[in-house]
């Protein structure tokens, strides 16, 4: 259970990345999955998000007792399916997952920084790491204070 809670408040990732896959309109259009490197891309991107998480004393200790492994591989298949990739994404709901975790809003920021820095580090685009970004603050609600 712990394990969805953490993929889940990493899921606002996600919705941005449809929504940019949505817009396009012509057949040379790249979606957002191919643009973070498809699958071997968004591994490495987890990877260093994790990594950003671990490192990070404001909110590590949320992780504390989570199954990293199975953490990376939810997280990658979260990001596959929103970015318009084949994988299919089947965990629970954000305010489902956050029931009873009183996430405040400085750790919501600072998991939003974790992957900013992970999406930096893997030279993506800023106008791709603004629609991660502003699907995962788009989520605040559904996380903070459940």
């Amino acid at each position: 259970m712990r394990i969805l809670q953490c993929i889940a408040l990493a899921g606002g990732v996600l919705l941005a990345a449809s929504c940019a896959q949505q817009q396009a309109s012509a057949p040379q259009y790249k979606s957002l999955y191919d643009r973070l490197g498809q699958q071997p891309g968004l591994v490495v991107v987890v990877d260093d998000f994790v990594a950003n998480i671990a490192g990070d004393n404001r909110i590590n200790h949320r992780f504390a007792k989570t199954d990293i492994p199975k953490l990376k591989a939810h997280l990658v298949d979260q990001l596959c399916e929103a970015t318009g990739g084949p994988c299919k994404y089947t965990g629970r709901d954000m305010v489902t997952s956050h029931k009873g975790m009183n996430i405040t809003v400085a750790e919501f920021n600072a998991t939003g920084e974790a992957m900013q820095k992970a999406l930096q580090k893997n030279k993506v685009a800023q106008a791709d790491i603004d629609a991660v970004l502003g699907a995962l603050g788009g989520m605040q609600n559904d996380i903070v204070g459940k």
